[in-house]
């Protein structure tokens, strides 16, 4: 009985361990995708001044396609 109580333990610990350990991973993951989803944003914005410099028209981003 004791045997199996400190195995029940040890898989206890192994779980917490591993549950930390991901939750780091998922907490790293959000960071960089806030840091992606803000470099889109500015690359998308400097995209469009470079098209809007280069032709004075809308920028392609921004235009609707001719068929809607």
């Amino acid at each position: 009985m004791a045997q199996d109580t400190t195995h029940l333990e040890e898989m206890l610990a192994h779980q917490a361990k591993m549950l930390d350990e991901l939750s780091d991973v998922v907490a790293r993951q959000g960071r960089e995708l806030d840091r992606l989803t803000r470099l889109t944003g500015l690359l998308m914005e400097r995209e469009a001044e470079r098209e809007f410099t280069a032709g004075g028209q809308i920028p392609l981003a921004d235009q609707k396609p001719p068929h809607w």
